[in-house]
């Protein structure tokens, strides 16, 4: 049981970039939003809080209730973190991987697919755009998904993994990563990741698009029409 399960506060580690700052919660992989500030960001982390929720139910696990943070460590970000995506790799995802752990972190990655999957069928397969008519529609998306966890399997040592977007060949490359967890076993010697990063990671991205295509399947908001004026 994390600390978090057990009703102590949730701890988190901040990404300050230049221009955006993440943070990111230690004990539950996926949830992370930015801001443009450590405030705005451990804010949009709060609010964030029952769509999280439904993941680490999915996964069988008691979430906290109330939630509040504790921010434990500041990590110097990079272009990476300016862009959107957070990519610098905290001390908590350094520590030695246990069976225990990572049979926790291959449940709630499972769960973030799961939610992904859910919102792919919601969806229509064109998306609201944005205010300048950015962002992709329902299918790019997923290829997008897809083809991006081809590349982290690669970090952690899978070899020529499949490059294309193909949902077959994401089911084995799904598996073999949630493999690695539940067996915790020692990275391959050319690994760039820690297993609880690559958890991490992966279900911030999976979890991120996933949020994405369920708000864009929603009518605009009177910001986005103020946009178009």
């Amino acid at each position: 049981m994390s600390d978090a399960e057990a009703g102590a506060e949730v701890r988190v580690y901040l990404e300050l970039g230049s221009r955006r700052t993440f943070a990111c919660a230690c004990e539950w992989p996926g949830w992370a939003r930015s801001g443009r500030s450590e405030e705005e960001a451990l804010a949009a982390l709060g609010a964030y809080t029952p769509r999280y929720r439904t993941v680490a139910t999915g996964a069988g696990l008691v979430f906290p209730e109330p939630v509040s943070f504790q921010v434990v460590e500041r990590l110097r970000g990079s272009s990476t973190t300016d862009f959107g995506a957070p990519g610098q790799i905290p001390s908590c995802d350094r520590v030695t991987l246990g069976a225990q752990d990572g049979t926790r972190l291959a449940a709630l990655l499972g769960s973030a697919w799961q939610r992904l999957d859910e919102a792919v069928a919601a969806a229509p397969s064109r998306l609201r755009k944005g205010p300048r008519g950015g962002g992709r529609d329902r299918d790019a998306i997923v290829a997008h998904v897809l083809g991006a966890e081809s590349v982290y399997a690669r970090r952690l040592g899978l070899g020529p993994s499949p490059k294309s977007p193909d949902p077959v060949a994401a089911v084995t490359v799904r598996d073999w990563i949630l493999a690695q967890l539940t067996s915790a076993v020692a990275p391959a010697e050319d690994a760039r990741w820690p297993l609880r990063y690559a958890a991490r990671r992966m279900a911030w991205h999976v979890l991120d698009h996933a949020w994405e295509m369920e708000d864009r399947s929603l009518a605009p908001s009177p910001e986005w029409y103020a946009g178009q004026t």
